[in-house]
């Protein structure tokens, strides 16, 4: 084979690796936002699955409560039916009594009218009897004067003189007679008087008696009616109290079922997140080998800047070690402190203020080396980003989704992004990944790493996130 054959082959080959690595690049793009979408989706049926969790708890409750609550419409029921059973029966006889009373309150006012007939009757008497009292009185009168002429007519009057005297006895004892009955029927009449007076009295309280009694009467049949309405309404709480226990206990087998198929989904989900999760890892495996065969990509100036940057910094660590700036033991400290009142929460390593002394002529010049850069930090195994650039070291504030997109700085990274960029040892590692920029705001970047060695020692990685 030619030379200009070989040359042409391997100039072919370069081209298809080239090609090749952009593919894998492209392919890592659309993985990592399917997997960003599958990750939404479980977050999503996590939370349906703890909503389901509690909506079951609820249920419990409901079907519980309703049991109660059937039971106690029922006892309500029969209450009600036994009350309007005892209404029922007090309505009739209150009312026989309240008849009783219409009847003597009646007879009341027909003695009062009695009494008034009385009344005068004893009147006529009264009148009757002065009349023969006056009578009497003349009879005596005659009598006084037949004795008076008996006595001129001598023997021969004598006879009429008898009968004189018999009349004249006749007339002084019905005149006493009279007398006597005159004070009688005065008595009786003040008597009549007085029980007319009361009777009246009476009377007119009756005549209250009967209207109230009608009154009570249209009173207790409103009672009663109202009564039976109210055992038809109990008797209708109790069949929807039926129904509803119908219904509620079918949210039981409901709800399971729901729970089953959302924990089908769940795990469906997950599992299509593990292996597209396994898909990228494979992506990022077939660039780092095509590059590493002789393929280049768009992404080699800054695959080429980032390995020189951090092993620059790999220099500066072990400068700072030997000149006592910093102690080994501090620089590859894993010592985490919370710091209070940060949301979302910060912490402190004790290689801190080495690190934002030296780091920052490193990672701010990287940030003018390309127009997509829109980061560029140190992070070391465990993902711990303590020193970052100082637009995203802000001062934190009372709004987590402020903080969270401005205060980046003394935090754990420890994602699937951050801790292999952390952790990987190879010459660099590209990755394609979603980065939270808070408040449910996302981008997709690119994630390009280069390990830290700091005397032979891995110390964790150099990350610049850009833009395609």
């Amino acid at each position: 084979m030619t030379p200009e054959r070989q040359l042409d082959e391997r100039f072919g080959q370069d081209e298809k690796l080239s090609a090749l690595s952009e593919t894998a690049t492209s392919l890592g793009y659309e993985i990592v936002d399917i997997a960003g979408f599958l990750d939404e989706i479980d977050a999503i049926s996590v939370t349906q699955r703890t909503t389901l969790n509690h909506v079951q708890g609820k249920a419990d409750h409901v079907i519980t409560a309703n049991g109660g609550v059937r039971q106690a419409v029922q006892t309500v029921a029969e209450k009600t039916s036994q009350t309007l059973e005892a209404i029922e029966g007090s309505v009739e006889h209150v009312r026989r009594a309240g008849k009783r009373s219409q009847e003597v309150a009646t007879w009341v006012a027909a003695l009062t009218e009695r009494m008034e007939a009385v009344s005068q009757t004893l009147n006529a008497v009264e009148k009757n009897n002065t009349e023969i009292a006056r009578i009497a009185s003349q009879v005596n009168i005659l009598a006084i004067n037949a004795k008076i002429e008996a006595s001129r007519a001598g023997d021969a009057g004598r006879g009429f003189a008898v009968v004189a005297n018999a009349i004249n006895e006749l007339s002084r004892q019905t005149s006493n007679a009279a007398e006597s009955t005159s004070q009688n029927v005065s008595k009786l009449s003040d008597w009549i008087g007085t029980l007319y007076t009361e009777s009246a009295r009476i009377s007119g309280e009756a005549r209250s008696v009967i209207d109230e009694g009608q009154e009570t009467d249209a009173a207790l049949i409103r009672v009663a009616e109202s009564a039976r309405e109210t055992d038809r309404e109990a008797a209708h709480i109790s069949d929807d109290a039926e129904k509803v226990n119908d219904a509620t206990n079918s949210f039981g087998p409901a709800l399971t079922q729901i729970g089953e198929s959302v924990d089908q989904t769940a795990s469906g989900i997950r599992d299509a997140r593990e292996r597209v999760h396994s898909l990228i890892d494979m992506g990022e495996q077939i660039l780092q080998s095509s590059v590493a065969l002789g393929g280049s990509t768009a992404d080699a100036p800054m695959i080429d800047r980032i390995m020189a940057d951090a092993s620059r910094v790999g220099s500066l660590f072990s400068d700072g070690i030997q000149t006592g700036r910093i102690r080994s033991d501090a620089l590859f400290s894993r010592d985490y402190r919370p710091i209070p009142n940060t949301d979302p929460e910060q912490f402190t390593a004790p290689f801190n203020g080495f690190a934002d002394r030296v780091l920052p002529e490193v990672q701010e010049a990287m940030l003018t080396f390309d127009t997509r850069v829109v980061f560029c930090a140190a992070v070391n195994l465990d993902g711990y980003l303590g020193t970052h650039n100082l637009k995203f070291s802000q001062e934190p504030g009372p709004d987590p989704e402020w903080n969270q997109a401005n205060c980046r700085n003394r935090r754990l990274f420890n994602d699937r992004v951050g801790l292999k960029a952390g952790m990987n040892t190879g010459p660099f590692l590209l990755q394609v990944y979603r980065r939270d920029m808070g408040g449910g705001s996302f981008v997709m970047m690119k994630d390009l790493s280069a390990p830290i060695f700091v005397d032979g020692r891995h110390w964790g990685g150099l990350r610049v996130g850009y833009k395609f």
